[in-house]
């Protein structure tokens, strides 16, 4: 999923907090870059508002400091990546059962594969 240097500025500004710099967004690990681009998509398809978003990332950060994080700024893309599951569930385009099987499905995958090498979803991975 590409995002065009425009489209990752314009996001940067509609989400208060995204770490940016005077390119637009930084990421400290590519997964991270990858829940941005999806979260923009899919506003883009008009899953969500930003405000829906705003509120609903806001909620999980607030959820997550109860629950002890630090808020030192290591976990916020996994706060947009909680966000991501919760407004897909909510909207209906995946239920929150088959999200957890993807992700399972992923860290089968992943403790499988050799560090560096891409990781690739097989059949075996959802068992």
């Amino acid at each position: 999923m590409s995002l065009t240097p425009q489209q990752a500025v314009q996001a940067a500004v509609a989400v208060p907090g995204v770490p940016r710099d005077e390119d637009g967004p930084v990421f400290r690990e590519p997964w991270e870059a990858r829940v941005f681009a999806m979260a923009l998509a899919l506003h883009e398809a008009g899953i969500f508002t930003w405000k829906e978003w705003a509120e609903t990332l806001g909620a999980q950060i607030k959820r997550a400091q109860a629950e002890g994080d630090p808020d030192t700024g290591e976990t916020y893309y996994r706060h947009w990546l909680a966000t991501l599951e919760t407004l897909v569930a909510a909207k209906g385009v995946a239920t929150s059962d088959l999200l957890h099987r993807y992700r399972d499905a992923w860290d089968h995958a992943a403790d499988r594969t050799p560090h560096g090498a891409p990781i690739e979803l097989r059949s075996e991975d959802f068992g």
